[in-house]
């Protein structure tokens, strides 16, 4: 048995009276015997510790309970927090399809290509049938697509609403020419039928930043209408290379967006939307090399242009009259050009062409071989604004100044838009 034991003081010496009741009265020095040792049992201090130990354990595991409990608290609330944005994220998209997809038409094509002749013999004119998309404009059938959609062979147009209406004889107001880096096109149903068009609402292009979520709906393959795909703004100022299917014609287009938002064929000339709902891009071209890499004409280069169409009822393309090259920092710093932007008139020499055309709104102004267009009313002309998005974005009659960098001077001229050439 352990004993545990005091340390209780003693007097030194045993008294001499053994008396009992002295020894229990201690006398006058004190305690008179050493007092007895206390024992605890084996089984009692078991039973102490076990109780300790359990309120220790106990102490312990509602700690712990609490923080695995908060710990589970928190990553729920993150996963209902995560679930309610991806709820309402998915509302709005579905929002902006239902609204938007009833201003979005699939356009379908007919179109009768030129006889030609090669080392292999003479082949005669082909029926092709294609499809695209388009955004009507206005409530009187007015619709905006691509060029390359409705191609200069083109015998009829047909195009199909959301709610499966279908028109044919579809007119064709006007196209951009085959080398303008705008590649655009306007329709025009010619007869509603007594139905109410829901035109797109139009929104500000140049108010888009790099990462701004974006959504591009478009007649997927020419068979799926109106399909929905989502993306974000991956980039500015593109300038691409593009062609047909085939590969048989290209056109050079410039100052377009970057978006990873899916864009298949047949969604060309249907609308890329911001999250309000409103169209800043017109779906044009895809690299097919590359996944989710697809180009929008930004919709404020187009602006001047659709409200010529409105106006007066077909297509006039402003234009300034120069041939011109865009300018690059190596390119500025290679050449000692003197400034490290803008568009650079060349030397006919150089291009085996005038760069100026004879007549043109530039000849007329007094603009040289060798200018550099440094800005359009005060814009920069740069890497994401172009001398072209500029230009469209005015009317034809504008009186636009141009700032104009020559010989180590800076000057600003006043020139007066006219109408682009259709060839």
């Amino acid at each position: 048995m352990e004993t545990i034991q005091h340390n209780d003081q003693k007097t030194g010496f045993e008294p001499t009276n053994a008396n009992p009741a002295a020894s229990q009265s201690g006398g006058q020095f004190g305690p008179g015997h050493r007092s007895k040792p206390m024992r605890i049992s084996a089984g009692a201090r078991l039973r102490f510790l076990s109780v300790a130990a359990l309120i220790i354990i106990s102490m312990t595991a509602g700690f712990a309970g609490g923080y695995l409990g908060r710990g589970a608290s928190d990553e729920t609330q993150a996963v209902q927090k995560q679930q309610v944005v991806l709820k309402t994220q998915g509302q709005l998209i579905s929002s902006i399809a239902k609204n938007v997809g009833a201003s979005v038409v699939s356009v379908e094509v007919t179109s009768r290509t030129v006889p030609t002749s090669s080392f292999f013999g003479y082949q005669g004119a082909t029926t092709e049938q294609s499809a695209g998309t388009g955004i009507i404009l206005d409530k009187n059938g007015l619709i905006i697509t691509n060029r390359h959609v409705v191609p200069s062979g083109a015998t009829s147009v047909s195009v199909t609403l959301s709610d499966g209406t279908k028109y044919g004889n579809v007119q064709v107001i006007g196209r951009t020419a085959e080398a303008d880096p705008l590649d655009i096109a306007f329709l025009k149903i010619t007869d509603l039928k007594g139905k109410t068009l829901t035109p797109a609402a139009i929104g500000k292009s140049g108010d888009m930043k790099v990462g701004d979520s974006v959504v591009a709906i478009g007649n997927a393959l020419g068979q799926f209408q109106n399909t929905v795909t989502t993306g974000i703004i991956s980039g500015f100022g593109r300038s691409v290379s593009a062609s047909d299917s085939s590969g048989s014609s290209s056109e050079n287009l410039e100052n377009l967006f970057q978006t990873d938002a899916a864009i298949n064929e047949g969604n060309s000339g249907g609308p890329l939307v911001n999250l309000n709902g409103e169209v800043i891009g017109i779906n044009t071209a895809i690299a097919s090399s590359a996944q989710n890499i697809g180009f929008a004409i930004p919709i404020d280069d187009v602006a001047g242009i659709i409200r010529s169409v409105e106006e007066k009822g077909k297509l006039e393309r402003p234009y300034i009259g120069v041939i011109f090259v865009p300018i690059t920092a190596d390119m500025a710093q290679q050449y000692n050009l003197g400034v490290s932007q803008g568009a650079y008139i060349p030397p006919s020499v150089m291009i085996g062409q005038d760069s100026i055309v004879g007549g043109g709104p530039a000849a007329k102004a007094g603009l040289k071989e060798g200018d550099i267009i440094t800005k359009v009313d005060g814009r920069n002309v740069d890497q994401t604004h172009s001398l072209t998005s500029l230009i469209s974005q005015h009317n034809v009659g504008d009186k636009i100044q141009v700032t104009v960098y020559r010989g180590g001077k800076t000057l600003n001229v006043d020139v007066t838009l006219s109408v682009a050439p259709t060839s």
